[in-house]
This record gives structure tokens, C-alpha cells and sequence, in this order.
């Protein structure tokens, strides 16, 4: 058995080694067929160290982030080979590849940045962070009531970009001695604006149905996914009708841990495909594009997991059921939206249908929705959020030559020297 398990370690190694080469090559391709990024030209960067599975962060930011960037140019900073391979294969903004310390700090010197965006709580970030004289801004890569959104890392970020009122009063239960009128401020969900893309099918009446479940997560704490305990069932309930159309819309890293989760997920991905050969009329989405938005726009109803789908889809103010885990150690914050959501268990997930039905015609359900979209998001009519981030960005500008201006006499300081060679990490 010890041989066996050294042989699978040794090939799983072998593979990530030549995949990584590959990587790298193609990237040195990439970087070497666009031409040098233009000196003094950013104010605001977005840094991203992590690789490309975790790529879904910052996808959903290049709408906004472009519309930003007719005003203040915007830069994407990858450290990592695969996300910036990603990242230049994909992204509308330019991407400064910065693998090393010594490339990040080379390309700061070249830069007016001003204004840094993190989209996640990735530990490198605090090589970026060490960096003064500019605003490290956390936005984050989503809103809800995950145990994620009340992390006292929030405090290490001069500023955070919140969606509203219950992402200040979730933060507020623990994050003490905070000035969450100063560092906290609201913008609503910009992302919200821009939810388009190309819909791949006809609206011919069929009750379009998005099912966007999570993964399993890494912990028991986390674990929020429902592919295994409600996925099966349900799909095959929403593939049985005429009726009814199904966009699949699984996390990126489902059942990277856990083998039975990606069974099922390879049963739900196996039972669309059998469904469209039998009608083809179906129409049924199995989606793993890149782009988040027209399914969340063009869905009558939305099933989710407890992740920040519930909020993206609560954006939009139509339907919506969240799937209740199954696990009893799965952390779930009852003092917000999920207090009085519509709740799918597992057993009643075979004849989601029916539970669908209920929902479409409850209207008390409706007015209970409208109190808590205002609550969690404020005003979402179109274009009142992409306002909202606008003004915060130029408030935090404003600021930034107010205190630039405060200093101007300071000795300047050599960065590069402050810090040892020893933080010259390779990523």
C-alpha cells in the first residue's frame, strides 16, 4: 500500500512540475508578444496573488473595474504564473506580471498608484501592503453572511468597500474599537450593473431554473456545498419537465476534496447531457463560462448554497431558494437575510418543482425580498451603485492628495532598502 501511495505522490508531483513549465512557457510567450506597459500611467492597481482556479475572484470586478478605468486607469498585478497567464488570456485591464518582490517594487517606482484593490484575504497580500503613501482598499469578491465576511483581517486595510447596511452591522458584532465611518463605506453592488453576457438559449416560455451550488469546503465549519446532498435530486426533478429549463452553474473547485461530491457532479453534468440528446428543444445549460451575470439576470428562479451567489442573485430582487447544508457544523449567520430566506432541505429537493411553485406565487415572500435587497444593497436601481463606487474611489483620491499634500516636506524614503533581500520570495 506504502508503494502504491508513493507511486500516486510521485506521479500527482511529476504532473504539477510539467504543468507548471507549461505554464511558464506560455506565459514568457505572452509577455513577450505585448508591448511594455506604459510608465506613469496607472493610479489605481487591483493585486491578485493567487493562481488561476481562484480566478472567479476577480472575474466579476473587470466590468466595473473597466468602467473605472475610463476615468482613473486601472492595472491588474499578478503574482502568480497560472493566474496571470489567466489574467492576460481574459482580462480587459492590463496585467503587470510582478512574480517577484523585486518586480513588485520595480513596477511601484515606474507607477502613480494611489489607490490598491484586494479582492480576497490571500496571506501575500501583505507584501503589497507594506507599501505606504497609498490606500490598500479591501472590495472583496462578493457579499454574505459567510463567517468569511466578518474576519478581523478587515482591520489590516485602510479602507473596505461594503455593500451596505447589513455588511456594516455584520462587521460590527466583531470587529472592535473600529471607526466604521471612516473605514467602511457602502457602494451597493456595482457588479450588479453590469449583468449581461450572450444567453445561449431562446426564451420560448419555459421557467428558466439556475442552480449555483458551492463546493464542498475545506473544513466542516464551511460546509455549504449541496451538490451531493441535494444536486442530484434536484436536477433530475427540473430535467423531467417540459416545462422547465436548467442552467448548472457549479463552484470551479467542486469536489476538489471530496470524491463523492464530484461524483455527483458528474451525475447532475452526465444527466443534462442525456436530457438535451433526448430533446433537444431543452436547452440546458451546463455553464462553467467565465462570465457571472446573464444567469443571474435571465433566471426566474434562483436555488444557491449559502455563499456569495445568495447576494449576487438578491442584487437582481427576483426569487431565489437557498439550499439548507446538511452538515451541522456549517456555520450559518442567522441574524441577517438567512433569518427569513426560502429555505430548500435535502429531503424536499426531488420535488423542487413544486416548492418553485410556491415561491412564484407567494406574495408575502415578494415584500419580504424587497425589505431585504434595500437592506443589504440600498439603492439598486440601475447605475445607483456604479455611482456609488465611483464617488467612493474619487473621495479616496481626494484624500489621498489631502494627506500627500500634508507630507510633501517629508524626507523620502527608499523602500526597496527598508526591506530585506530575504523577502525576495518567489511565488
Amino acid at each position: 500500500m506504502g508503494v502504491l501511495n508513493d507511486a500516486k505522490l510521485g506521479w500527482t508531483v511529476a504532473r504539477d512540475l510539467l504543468r507548471a513549465r507549461r505554464v511558464r512557457s506560455k506565459l514568457a510567450g505572452q509577455l513577450a508578444a505585448r508591448a511594455p506597459l506604459s510608465r506613469r500611467r496607472f493610479e489605481i492597481g487591483v493585486y491578485f496573488a493567487d493562481g488561476d482556479v481562484n480566478l472567479y475572484q476577480i472575474r466579476q470586478w473587470y466590468k466595473p473595474l473597466l468602467e473605472l478605468s475610463k476615468t482613473h486607469p486601472v492595472v491588474i498585478l499578478g503574482r502568480n504564473p497560472s493566474g496571470a497567464s489567466a489574467l492576460l488570456d481574459e482580462c480587459p485591464l492590463p496585467v503587470a506580471y510582478v512574480r517577484k518582490v523585486s518586480e513588485l517594487e520595480a513596477f511601484i517606482a515606474e507607477q502613480d498608484l494611489k489607490i490598491v484593490f484586494y479582492v480576497n484575504q490571500n496571506a501575500r497580500n501583505f507584501q503589497m501592503m507594506r507599501y505606504g503613501r497609498r490606500w490598500h482598499v479591501f472590495i472583496n469578491h462578493g457579499e454574505s453572511d459567510k463567517m468569511y465576511m466578518t474576519t478581523n483581517q478587515f482591520k489590516a486595510y485602510d479602507y473596505s468597500f461594503v455593500a451596505g447596511d447589513a455588511a456594516i452591522a455584520r462587521l460590527n458584532r466583531v470587529l472592535w474599537d473600529y471607526d466604521f465611518d471612516k473605514r467602511a463605506i457602502p457602494i451597493g453592488r456595482p457588479q450588479a450593473d453590469h449583468y449581461s453576457g450572450i444567453v445561449p438559449f431562446e426564451r420560448d416560455g419555459r421557467t428558466v431554473v439556475l442552480y449555483a451550488p458551492t463546493w464542498e469546503g475545506d473544513r466542516p465549519a464551511a460546509a455549504y456545498g449541496s451538490i451531493a446532498s441535494h444536486g442530484v435530486g434536484l436536477v433530475r426533478d427540473i430535467l423531467s419537465s417540459p416545462d422547465h429549463r436548467l442552467i448548472y452553474r457549479p463552484h470551479p473547485r467542486s469536489g476538489v476534496l471530496d470524491p463523492a461530491y464530484a461524483a455527483a457532479n458528474r451525475e447532475i453534468v452526465a444527466a443534462i447531457a442525456a436530457a438535451n440528446r433526448e430533446d433537444p428543444t431543452a436547452q440546458h445549460v451546463h455553464d462553467t463560462g467565465a462570465e457571472l451575470g446573464w444567469q443571474l439576470a435571465v433566471a426566474d428562479v434562483a436555488v444557491v448554497d449559502v455563499s456569495a451567489m445568495v447576494y449576487d442573485r438578491l442584487a437582481t430582487g427576483k426569487p431565489l431558494l437557498i439550499t439548507r447544508p446538511v452538515s451541522p457544523d456549517a456555520e450559518i449567520d442567522t441574524g441577517g437575510y438567512l433569518s427569513d430566506a426560502e429555505w430548500l432541505l435535502a429531503e424536499d429537493a426531488p420535488e423542487v418543482r413544486a416548492r418553485i411553485d410556491r415561491l412564484s406565487h407567494d406574495s408575502a415572500a415578494r415584500v419580504r425580498l424587497g425589505r431585504w435587497v434595500t437592506h443589504y444593497f440600498g439603492d439598486t436601481s440601475p447605475g445607483a451603485a456604479t455611482r456609488r463606487f465611483h464617488g467612493a474611489v474619487e473621495g479616496l483620491l481626494a484624500e489621498w492628495d489631502r494627506n500627500a499634500a500634508l507630507h510633501a516636506r517629508d524626507e523620502p524614503v527608499d523602500e526597496h532598502d527598508v526591506y530585506a533581500e530575504h523577502d525576495e520570495e518567489r511565488l
